[in-house]
């Protein structure tokens, strides 16, 4: 599957190896990912596609914005990744 802006990506190689980004940009053979905490939208990480492996695509409102050219904060990132994790994992939150 052809990896595009707003999806939700793994990082297969690097230092980053196992993290997931979500995709903040795209060029031809590249994606500009950020996860709001390490890698920030300021400075998002350069990586070659072939470096990364598709998760899910987003429906968050984080991805709407980014698919609509809104400006998306690294708080709206964090939640939305943190969001994807707890419906990964069947968690509801609260003790």
């Amino acid at each position: 599957m052809r990896v595009r802006l707003s999806d939700i990506v793994i990082s297969k190689n690097g230092r980053d190896m196992g993290k997931k980004f979500f995709v903040v940009n795209t060029e031809e053979d590249y994606v500009f990912l950020a996860d709001g905490k390490g890698r920030r939208l300021e400075r998002p990480k350069r990586k070659k596609r072939m470096h990364v492996s598709f998760l899910t695509e987003s429906d968050s409102r984080a991805a709407r914005k980014l698919r609509d050219g809104e400006r998306v904060t690294n708080s709206e990132i964090r939640r939305a990744l943190a969001e994807h994790e707890a419906a990964q994992f069947g968690e509801t939150g609260g003790m």
